[in-house]
């Protein structure tokens, strides 16, 4: 039985994206599932779109995620370069190849002459293709012409009658009528290659057996599997998954800015959520399981599931899914994806950190959340004497000075704060007065606080900040509520 042997083929052209970082995985986990081998290449013949330091993003995304390739350009291989740019004379040899095949043609239009064509066409309302110029040039002397120094091209021989096709694993039979095609251009000027015939080379001479890609190639892979035809080489089985649209009219796009897999852990979302997330994007597991292990995922994964349909990417789904693997965490690991986040406000304690994993982690639906949840720690927000009122609570002004009153003195004995003995103060003051806890709760968290909302209540605010801290603002509520009276 044939090995199975998938690649995921990105361009170092930024950061990698989130449909991208899908179809990696979705061949990930096609090879793993069948044993089979994962392959990374990197196909770098866009020049002009490279962007630098991609290519090692690519690789760092790829281990952090847990994608781990069997062979790939830094970690070599049998079939190896990896890099298509580094493999530039293979090119060469294979379109001279395809060209003694019949499958390909020397062209030596000029850009000028092509352009002159084209816009003649357009001009009188038509539509513009190639007119096979040089298709007819006999090879002897298209290379005579060649070792002269004259510039050409290599384009595709698409044949006079008859339709391409290819078969898919989720579309099935893809056919076009071959007058509907054009012959396109294989190798450019400078000797590199153009993605159709690069992606067909370096697919075949790798022994990729499954290729697995958007539906925006639907449309010319009649094309490529002509080139294996005229090669006489073994078409791999193809998997075409649908789109990740942002909403119903627009496909995710990283040349629109759309988000990568960096834009989403740089705000804190967690990645073994992300990728819980993108495989859901278009594959149906077939049972009613939403959270998944990378493991899980290995195992339930088959092609039967994955939709013809596109796939709108939900943001609140992902968060939904990034607060249920917040919530797994154990307190260890909460509170090291936590500290970055909590370092942009304070330098926490251990105290502190214990409290607030206690107090976040049941809340936070990604870890970015923290900073504006927590800025109260740093200073004290200024906020109007009217935040002490709660409708609800049957709290007003008046009240909370009351409230704020009684309760100082009560705090100011305690020696030392902690969450018992404040909340022990608290309750000693509604009895006092008379009133509902909330009515004593409130007042005093804003006073911590200065936030309608804030993480946990008013003994866990005046724990984060101590005894010092939590008196000063105590006092200055009181001084807010004097003023205003």
């Amino acid at each position: 039985m044939t090995e199975v042997r998938t690649r995921f083929a990105p361009s170092p052209t930024g950061y990698l994206h989130i449909g991208g970082l899908r179809t990696a995985l979705y061949a990930w986990l096609f090879a793993r599932n069948a044993n089979g081998k994962f392959i990374l290449r990197i196909e770098d013949t866009d020049r002009q779109r490279e962007v630098e330091g991609a290519t090692e993003l690519i690789y760092r995304t790829m281990r952090e995620t847990g994608l781990d390739y069997d062979e790939g350009p830094d970690i070599g291989g049998p079939v190896g370069p990896y890099i298509q740019t580094q493999r530039q004379d293979l090119y060469k040899k294979y379109a001279d190849m395809l060209v003694d095949c019949g499958g390909a043609y020397y062209c030596f239009c000029t850009k000028e002459e092509l352009d002159a064509k084209r816009e003649a066409v357009e001009s009188a309302g038509g539509t513009y293709r190639y007119d096979r110029a040089c298709m007819d040039i006999p090879v002897e002397e298209a290379r005579r012409r060649i070792a002269a120094g004259e510039p050409y091209v290599v384009r595709q021989r698409i044949p006079d009658s008859g339709e391409a096709f290819f078969d898919d694993l989720v579309f099935g039979r893809i056919s076009v009528p071959v007058e509907e095609l054009e012959d396109g251009v294989l190798l450019k000027t400078d000797g590199l290659p153009t993605y159709n015939f690069a992606n067909v080379v370096d697919d075949s001479l790798m022994g990729i057996t499954h290729i697995i890609r958007g539906t925006e190639y639907l449309s010319s892979t009649p094309k490529y599997n002509l080139i294996y035809q005229a090669y006489g080489w073994d078409i791999p089985q193809y998997i075409h998954v649908p789109p990740v649209m942002r909403d119903a009219q627009h496909k995710l796009s990283k040349r629109h800015g759309d988000a990568s897999y960096e834009d989403f852990t740089s705000k804190g979302y967690l990645k073994d959520a992300i990728l819980n997330y993108i495989a859901l994007l278009g594959w149906n597991p077939g049972t009613t399981q939403e959270i998944f292990t990378l493991e899980e995922l290995q195992k339930a994964f088959h092609v039967e599931g994955l939709s013809k349909s596109p796939a709108i990417f939900d943001v609140a789904k992902l968060n939904w899914m990034n607060a249920e693997y917040i919530r797994a965490l154990s307190a260890e690991a909460f509170t090291e994806n936590a500290l970055p986040w909590y370092r942009k406000v304070l330098e926490p304690t251990a105290e502190q950190c214990s409290i607030l994993c206690r107090i976040l982690q049941p809340r936070l639906e990604i870890f970015g959340q923290i900073p504006e949840k927590i800025v109260f720690l740093a200073a004290l927000p200024e906020y109007e004497p009217a935040l002490f009122e709660h409708k609800k609570m049957k709290t007003d002004q008046p009240l909370a000075l009351r409230v704020l009153k009684s309760v100082l003195p009560k705090l100011e004995a305690e020696p030392v704060w902690t969450e018992e003995a404040v909340h022990a103060a608290l309750l000693a003051t509604v009895a006092e007065l008379g009133v509902k806890n909330g009515q004593v709760f409130w007042p005093v968290r804003i006073a911590l606080t200065g936030m309608a909302v804030s993480p946990g209540g008013a003994d866990e605010a005046a724990a984060l900040l101590g005894r010092e801290e939590g008196l000063r603002r105590l006092r200055f509520g009181i001084e807010l509520l004097e003023k205003n009276a």
